[in-house]
């Protein structure tokens, strides 16, 4: 069985010779190669080395051109805040859109003339071509509110679903056309998932997200889909209340955070494959590979046979070997019809 057929029928609840196990490695995969984080995320050769090399050594099925949020913003003219060895950030206190009638000008850049979404797009192409047509690769763009919060800022934003929804609705409108582009381009380069992140969803609750955002982190997923890509969502935070909304989404793949409790979430989602959610600093970070172990056990008889190894976040970047290897070893000793298990 390839690693892309295991993914696709664990997805859909089908047996599979063991689980897949798809953790997202970012600071840690550019630690691995001793490079620091900000050639990661601003050279595709170092991205794709980090992934090769977290693959090699410790055996996960897949690869994620995933590193971080800016990608965009900088494209369409924004000043994103880089440093040496730790992930860059949008400024709030400098964004382009301090001024709501700048949206009118905005414009999609020239995906293809060498800014960084180039760049996550070369990305894609390298690891397609290292690691075979049956070896997933993952794309990964930004959902409609993160990518808003990255233009407009997180409190404005949050102000503007009260006070002018038909602006935020025009925003979201054009940040999802942006994404739908970006992700088609990274589908030809050889992307057979797309990861949507969309962190800031977790903060409007329920009525705000289905009122604004529902519709438009709809419209990008059922793009993709048309595209014959799968789609993995990563919302950040407590999304207690929001699981229900997601299972009409359609993804292939959700990934659950710590803070959400995963039977619930099994409970809202029953057809939907579900990755996490152990807390990765309490586990990953500072537990033993026992307990990392166990933990993964633990997720897995909750989430059952649709089901996907991978920590509740971002693996932290100084976990230690052992226990990603624990979480890695769990995938590979068991098949995910074995959900009923002990440890």
């Amino acid at each position: 069985m390839t690693e892309r057929q295991r993914f696709a029928l664990a997805c859909q609840g089908a047996e599979t010779d063991r689980l897949p196990c798809h953790p997202l490695t970012m600071t840690f995969a550019s630690r691995l190669i001793g490079r620091p984080y900000r050639d990661y995320v601003m050279d595709h050769r170092v991205l794709a080395a980090g992934q090769m090399a977290v693959v090699e050594q410790f055996g996960v099925d897949f690869a994620s051109t995933i590193s971080d949020p800016c990608r965009e913003t900088h494209d369409l003219g924004g000043r994103p805040v880089y440093f040496d060895d730790e992930a860059p950030a949008n400024d709030p206190r400098d964004v382009l859109l301090a001024d709501k009638a700048a949206l009118v000008g905005l414009r999609q850049p020239d995906l293809l003339g060498g800014g960084r979404m180039h760049d996550r797009i070369q990305g894609v192409a390298l690891l397609r071509e290292r690691l075979g047509a049956d070896f997933p690769v993952q794309g990964w763009v930004e959902g409609p509110i993160a990518l808003a919060v990255d233009l407009r800022g997180m409190e404005p934003l949050m102000l503007d679903t009260l006070d002018d929804p038909d602006f935020v609705s025009d925003l979201f409108a054009f940040c999802v056309d942006l994404e739908i582009e970006f992700a088609r381009l990274q589908v030809q380069a050889g992307a057979d998932h797309i990861g949507v992140g969309d962190a800031a969803a977790s903060l409007v609750g329920p009525r705000l997200y289905r009122q604004l955002v529902f519709e438009q982190e709809k419209r990008l997923i059922d793009a993709i889909h048309a595209m014959g890509a799968a789609v993995r969502l990563h919302v950040c935070g407590n999304v207690t209340d929001l699981v229900a909304d997601f299972q009409r989404l359609g993804c292939e793949l959700v990934d659950i955070d710590f803070l959400c409790d995963l039977s619930h979430a099994r409970a809202n989602m029953p057809d939907t494959a579900l990755l996490g959610n152990m807390e990765p600093a309490s586990w990953l970070l500072r537990g033993t590979p026992d307990e990392v172990y166990s933990q993964a056990a633990a997720c897995h008889a909750v989430a059952g046979s649709r089901f996907v190894v991978g920590a509740g976040c971002e693996v932290p970047r100084d976990t230690p070997h052992d226990n990603f290897r624990a979480l890695c070893r769990y995938a590979a000793e068991h098949r995910n019809q074995e959900h009923d298990v002990t440890v």
